[in-house]
């Protein structure tokens, strides 16, 4: 029980108070719940890869967002984490293609260009199919930065680049946003 909390303890998130109402409730829980919980850890790691492509996270290499022949090849969403990528996805609002950087340009930390994905997103630009480049990494002084970098790399290339839209999220109050997102809800503004 203690190595099980343990290691449970070592997921992000989850200090040791969760770690052990987690490992008690799966020694309380049947055993089919223990089971389907390692056997998905193991299938996991054993048979989940970064795309070739796109470097989200799959199965198959191309993923099947690279192979679906009825999204757009010629819109590319850049995004920092394969997270971002299926939040994107949830949202049912993007019908292109991906490209996952995995992380985001952060000297401090010692994150440079060439420990991200770029060249394989430039690479994918080269040809003439990709005719937009959506830059939607995080609004982080990270995430701006990288989206600076990106734009600076890409618009030599004859390819648009965007960004997504920063703003207020739906169910917030104006009064209650900081200055930096009212001021870039007011930016981005669009006619009705």
């Amino acid at each position: 029980m203690t190595r099980l909390i343990r290691e449970l303890a070592k997921l992000p998130g989850i200090g040791e108070k969760t770690a052990a109402r987690l490992a008690f409730h799966l020694l309380r829980s049947d055993r089919s719940l223990a089971d389907g919980l390692a056997d998905a850890l193991r299938t996991l790691k054993e048979q989940t890869r970064f795309c070739r492509t796109c470097y989200g996270l799959t199965e198959t290499d191309p993923c099947p967002i690279c192979t679906d022949a009825e999204r757009a090849a010629d819109v590319i969403c850049v995004v920092e984490e394969p997270a971002d990528l299926i939040a994107i996805e949830r949202s049912r609002g993007f019908r292109g293609r991906y490209h996952v950087l995995q992380g985001a340009l952060s000297p401090l930390d010692g994150v440079g260009p060439e420990d991200l994905r770029i060249g394989g997103l430039l690479q994918r630009l080269r040809g003439d199919v990709v005719h937009e480049v959506i830059l939607a990494t995080n609004p982080t002084v990270e995430g701006e930065a990288t989206a600076l970098y990106l734009a600076r790399l890409i618009k030599p290339l004859g390819v648009r680049v965007t960004r997504i839209a920063h703003g207020i999220p739906m169910g917030g109050d104006v009064e209650y946003a900081d200055v930096v997102t009212l001021g870039r809800a007011l930016d981005g503004r669009r006619d009705m």
